[in-house]
């Protein structure tokens, strides 16, 4: 394990906001809310994977976190099950996210085979060069990109918006989505000189900032206004922490805590709107039909 200061700052967004969602969640849900029980635990549950994975130098048990947070997103997303968009949204977040897992366990797989270790900071302090090491890199950043929805793995998200609110509020604003953004910055170091780096993450995160805040324009749902400018914005945070120089990592840092704050605000205020227009029997669903 290993807690630096950009542990630090993702433990606080994944520790702070959590808890105060979690606060929340005490009024936005109904007494009779079915399963309220099971969705509070996995929601802890979740937030303790979350701080596992960004706390972890080794990247065998870092990728077991971050498999850990695609269930628990699963669970938590698909909690309506009686319904069928609940169930398809948990579904495409589960297979887009596992997938990308997937490859990125072969490139960490790679890359600590050719380091000698599966420590981060051991492969980051070793960095190696060559066209293998460019194709693990590339596999790691199918992982990242598809965990924080950069184009053109960006389509779950929107689809996500059929969980409760309170999940859009945490996962897809400060916590599971910035899991990407969080590997991006701790390897850009490293990497941001590898041939496929820059093309890749500045490329990719322009398109998505770009497509998304379109497409953003485009909604008239509250939540997928929301979720198409969380696209557009974590294509900015990609294409920013993926630079690789000393300047553009702080400001990409300092964008992960004003978007989460200000992002996971909107989700809950969006929340309180539901409240006050919808029937108390469906206030805390949402259905973006």
């Amino acid at each position: 394990m290993r807690f630096d200061s950009l542990s630090a700052v993702m433990c606080l967004l994944v520790l702070g906001i959590g808890s105060l969602i979690l606060l929340y969640c005490a009024r936005y849900f109904q007494n009779d809310e079915p399963r309220l029980g099971i969705f509070a635990a996995e929601m802890v549950a979740f937030a303790g994977a979350m701080f596992g994975l960004v706390t972890s130098d080794n990247m065998l048990v870092l990728y077991t976190f971050w498999e850990l947070t695609t269930v628990l997103s699963f669970l938590l997303v698909g909690h309506y099950a009686e319904r069928a968009s609940s169930r398809r949204a948990a579904t495409q977040a589960l297979l887009v996210t596992t997938a990308g897992g997937l490859a990125m366990l072969v490139g960490i797989i790679i890359l600590g085979q050719l380091v000698g270790s599966y420590n981060l900071s051991a492969v980051i302090e070793a960095a190696p060069e060559g066209w293998l090491p460019g194709v693990a890199i590339v596999l790691v950043l199918i992982g990242a990109l598809s965990k924080s929805a950069v184009v053109p793995l960006h389509f779950w998200l929107p689809g996500a918006m059929a969980a409760p609110t309170p999940v859009s509020g945490y996962l897809h604003a400060a916590a599971m989505v910035k899991a990407g953004i969080y590997l991006i910055a701790r390897l850009a170091p490293a990497f941001a000189d590898a041939a496929p780096w820059r093309p890749i993450v500045i490329t990719l995160g322009l398109a998505s900032m770009l497509l998304g805040g379109w497409r953003a324009f485009r909604a008239f749902d509250l939540k997928l206004i929301l979720a198409f400018g969380t696209v557009s914005q974590l294509g900015f945070l990609t294409a920013l922490v993926g630079i690789g120089s000393r300047e553009a990592a702080l400001a990409g840092l300092t964008m992960v805590i004003a978007h989460a704050m200000f992002k996971a605000c909107l989700f809950m205020v969006v929340g309180i709107i539901d409240h006050s227009t919808v029937p108390a029997t469906s206030a805390s669903s949402h259905t973006s039909d």
